[in-house]
């Protein structure tokens, strides 16, 4: 049995490791909401190609209660590395989150990523395997990504995409009104948002962007 086993090629399987997933519904975002500004970011990737069929990759950033998009860096690949280095340049700017929000992706779960975050003390909130809709404000943004931009326009290099998702991304902060913020825009809600603390009319205080954005379905205005 041996030998016919070598003169046909063939090997015991070997026994794969089952794959470790880190993410649980309590991490969900209706579970886990953000109360405030730059509590809880999320994160996530979309893919396109260019016209002449090059991938290209979008990473997004938002911030779940302002819904302001903070990055949106579009490259051929996208490493932990290149997350890591987008992040630092939005910490630099806007402090650190207490948590970011994501599902499994190997980009996400890398330890090079995981180290740093814990090393900032920013909590990672990984999302349950499968189920999307627990980073709902990712999904939403990136429905409307895919909508608005990504199915409309033609990417003929790198280098265009990145000036068109510059200007998409101008566009969505600063110039349109969202529903669920009141009708302001992000860029005008986050600025509210940063006057501090005033009282009510009860003596209680509160901060000066006093919506509390609900959680939201892909699909729905963001």
């Amino acid at each position: 049995m041996l030998r016919l086993w070598r003169r046909e090629g063939l090997k015991v399987p070997q026994k794969r490791r089952r794959k470790r997933h880190r993410g649980t519904s309590a991490s969900a975002c209706h579970v886990q909401r953000a109360e405030r500004p730059n509590q809880v970011w999320c994160w996530d990737f979309v893919f396109d190609r260019t016209t002449a069929g090059s991938p290209l990759k979008w990473l997004s950033i938002i911030d779940e209660y302002t819904r302001e998009c903070l990055a949106l860096k579009v490259d051929r690949h996208i490493t932990a590395e290149d997350v890591i280095d987008t992040l630092a340049e939005l910490l630099a700017m806007h402090g650190a989150p207490a948590a970011i929000r994501s599902d499994n992706g190997p980009e996400f779960v890398a330890e090079a990523i995981q180290r740093w975050l814990k090393q900032i003390g920013v909590q990672t909130l990984y999302i349950a395997p499968g189920h999307p809709w627990e980073n709902g404000y990712a999904e939403s943004f990136h429905g409307r990504l895919r909508d608005e931009f990504l199915s409309t326009e033609e990417f003929e290099t790198l280098m265009a995409a990145r000036a068109m998702s510059k200007m998409w991304r101008t566009d969505y902060n600063e110039v349109r009104p969202h529903s669920s913020l009141g009708y302001q825009t992000p860029t005008e809600f986050a600025s509210r948002c940063g006057v501090g603390l005033r009282a009510t009319p009860s003596g209680q205080p509160h901060t000066a962007c006093s919506l509390t954005p609900a959680f939201i379905t892909p699909g729905t205005e963001i």
